[in-house]
């Protein structure tokens, strides 16, 4: 296995990969070979879940809130995001919070009882 990092472009959109830049491809990451194996599952799951969600749609009378299908796939795609995060350099990073998809980079969980009038780093 090549522990190298190689420079991809990739699209979330589109769910695509390339080593070329072109005009879909939204962030630029460097991966290794495990690490460009995990993100081509994530997008692959991405693009199944992105068809079931489609056959879903002319359903009539299903609320796309109410709609598990939609969930699976919103769950998919904050995965994708979530990884990209993760991997991504700091305009990458920087990108993905202005989308405001990242509710655990928002969510400071102020109400754990650690920040609590108990908590002894709070004097």
């Amino acid at each position: 296995m090549n522990n190298a990092k190689t420079r991809y472009y990739v699209s979330v959109t589109h769910h695509l990969i390339q080593d070329v830049q072109n005009e879909s491809t939204e962030y630029e990451v460097y991966l290794d070979d495990e690490e460009l194996g995990l993100l081509r599952d994530k997008l692959d799951d991405l693009s199944k879940e992105d068809e079931y969600t489609l056959k879903r749609a002319p359903v009539p009378y299903k609320s796309a809130d109410k709609d598990e299908a939609t969930d699976l796939y919103n769950d998919k795609l904050i995965d994708v995001y979530e990884y990209l995060y993760q991997i991504g350099d700091e305009k990458t990073r920087h990108a993905i919070e202005s989308l405001g998809v990242l509710g655990k980079l928002e969510n400071a969980d102020y109400d754990h009882k650690g920040y609590g009038e108990g908590s002894p780093t709070n004097k």
